[in-house]
């Protein structure tokens, strides 16, 4: 990442002399930059655009300029602004998510957040998290999300602050991939050291219970020609959907048979 995709460093992110703020910070291009200056804002708490103050338009083109995932806020309500970058992480909330207040956009997670964004607005010190997790409604449904960022104060013109920013970066695939190499890890280790029939499905139940995230139950069928037989389950399944055993493994409310047939 270069200092001028962090928004430094880039001598388009000031206004030129005689160019009028209030649309400079579109003319970088991009879908929300677009989006801002097409927004009709004058029956907004913020007023026509062409009232914002220069403080509000020059984050705002540093925001929008940069590669970088970003969101802010501004004003009593709080007001959700966003850049490219950061669209994906709203998933089906964008482009609703523009304009709205940040309590509304981010209703799910705001007993996690809030609490951050209320110190960042009444202290002006920034704050910071490293892998947090979120259970993100970005996709019709909550999904697990980790996201390190920071929480940083805006000022106005007059140097109180009206609003924050927050610059993240998402490691959801980081975390979910690693969490899961360790699993395989573990199942290898356990049964690398059994020799016996029973203890391999101890081994397999042993290492499989320990990643309750990725695998909330499992079950463990031994085949014996013709059915099959449980040897071992966690999670807490129950016989309805894991029976202690079955004829033929078509009897079983899984694709085991398609697996075996496949085998």
């Amino acid at each position: 990442m270069t200092a001028t995709d962090r928004g430094f460093g880039d001598e388009s992110a000031a206004p030129a002399p005689g160019e009028d703020p209030a649309s400079a910070f579109t003319t970088a291009g991009g879908e929300m930059a677009t989006l801002i200056e097409a927004t009709d804002w004058a029956a907004s708490e913020l007023g026509p655009r062409g009232n914002w103050p220069r403080s509000l338009l020059t984050i705002l083109r540093i925001m929008v300029t940069s590669r970088y995932a970003m969101w802010m806020a501004w004003g009593k309500s709080l007001r959700f602004f966003y850049n490219d970058a950061y669209a994906p992480t709203l998933g089906v909330k964008h482009p609703w998510a523009l304009g709205r207040p940040a309590d509304e956009v981010w209703h799910e997670i705001w007993q996690d957040i809030g609490p951050r964004v209320e110190s960042v607005m009444r202290t002006g010190q920034a704050t910071w998290d490293e892998a947090l997790l979120l259970f993100l409604q970005r996709s019709g449904y909550p999904e697990e999300t980790y996201h390190t960022f920071s929480y940083s104060p805006l000022p106005d013109d007059s140097g109180h602050i009206a609003g924050m920013l927050c610059v993240v970066m998402e490691d959801t695939e980081r975390v979910l991939g690693e969490r899961r190499l360790s699993t395989l890890r573990d199942l290898g280790s356990q049964l690398a050291a059994v020799r016996a029939e029973p203890d391999v499905c101890d081994a397999v139940t042993q290492a499989l219970s320990a990643n309750s995230r990725d695998l909330p139950f499992s079950i463990v069928y031994q085949v014996d020609e013709p059915g099959l037989r449980r040897m071992s389950e966690t999670g807490g399944v129950g016989e309805q959907l894991a029976p202690l055993a079955v004829e033929q493994a078509a009897d079983l409310p899984w694709p085991v048979a398609d697996v075996l047939a496949d085998a």
